[in-house]
């Protein structure tokens, strides 16, 4: 039989505290199965801020 302060949560018998909001987030955007998803962003948000600097004028016809 294991000890009474093991069966549920931590060693002391209280429960685990919930992570918090940003934990929750940062591991889901680390999984592997999200990978495409958070690339995708990644490389539009990227194509919107150099589109929206000064370095867009390179594009321009001479």
């Amino acid at each position: 039989m294991p000890p009474k302060g093991q069966i549920r949560g931590t060693a002391l018998g209280r429960p685990a505290q919930p992570k918090g909001y940003a934990r929750n987030f940062l591991n889901e955007v680390t999984k592997q199965e999200n990978r495409s998803v958070v690339t995708s962003v990644a490389f539009f948000a990227a194509g919107v801020a150099f589109l929206h600097s000064s370095w867009s004028e390179i594009l321009l016809p001479p």
